[in-house]
């Protein structure tokens, strides 16, 4: 069996390599540091685990990504990041990045790969999204928007394979703040109480491979986001940016 891993470099994607690597999956691992996917591949025991740098904002690099590994039966895209500040402030071009990135990039690889998928009749496709995808997000809005559209994407393709009888499961994993490097490269520090990656990582493959669709790990979360469902956007979107606020 074989896994696929973007952001595979640091954090839950690392923390995921090491769970399936229990497991005895082989790997592929996928992230933009060279230095860093190395270091991850020599923590793991696996005779058959490949590293491979690549920046996955870029349209050519997903599909050449695709090109080069075949034949895989788990894709987890976990690669993202996020911005934070007033929509006024925030820097065009990093928003851009992180739309390639977090939308772009997932888009492609799950196309592609469930091609591939349904007409074996089998593979596994796991999604990291946020429970961010749930609500508006002021102060953070495109990162928001765009584990939204990840939320939905994932939501709308099970439906499909669903209707059709396949055999291929998807899993959308929606953690709410974990302790990563997420927090420096957004520049912001949660007042929520943060899960460790291991443990988001943890539960998030046992939860796949038991073929569960949406995985929100943490009561806390869970409580989190039966409250959005339930509250009006206008009102959640007050909440979310006095929680926000905070950050600064």
């Amino acid at each position: 069996m074989r896994a696929l891993i973007t952001g595979a470099s640091s954090g839950i994607g690392r923390d995921m390599a090491r769970e399936l690597d229990k497991r005895g999956y082989d790997l592929v691992l996928v992230a933009r540091d060279k230095d860093k996917l190395e270091k991850t591949r020599k923590s793991l025991n696996g005779a058959n685990i490949e590293i491979i740098s690549m920046d996955l904002e870029s349209e050519e690099n997903c599909k050449e990504l695709y090109n080069m590994v075949k034949d895989i039966d788990i894709l987890i895209n976990n690669a993202g990041f996020g911005t934070f500040g007033n929509f006024v402030d925030t820097d065009l071009e990093k928003e851009i990045s992180l739309i390639n990135t977090n939308i772009t990039a997932v888009h492609i690889l799950t196309k592609l790969y469930l091609k591939d998928m349904v007409k074996k009749n089998s593979g596994h496709i796991l999604n990291v999204a946020s429970i961010a995808g749930f609500m508006p997000g002021p102060l953070m809005e495109a990162y928001y928007a765009s584990k939204a559209y990840v939320v939905r994407l994932t939501e709308g393709i099970r439906a499909e394979l669903k209707k059709s009888k396949s055999k291929v499961k998807l899993s959308l994993l929606c953690p709410g703040p974990v302790n990563t490097n997420f927090n420096n490269v957004a520049g912001v520090k949660f007042n929520l109480k943060s899960l460790t990656s291991e443990k988001v990582a943890r539960y998030g493959i046992d939860r796949m491979l038991r073929g569960k669709f949406l995985i929100v790990p943490g009561i806390h979360i869970k409580l989190l986001r039966i409250i959005s469902k339930i509250s009006p956007n206008n009102i959640t979107a007050r909440v979310v940016y006095f929680m926000q606020e905070r950050k600064r």
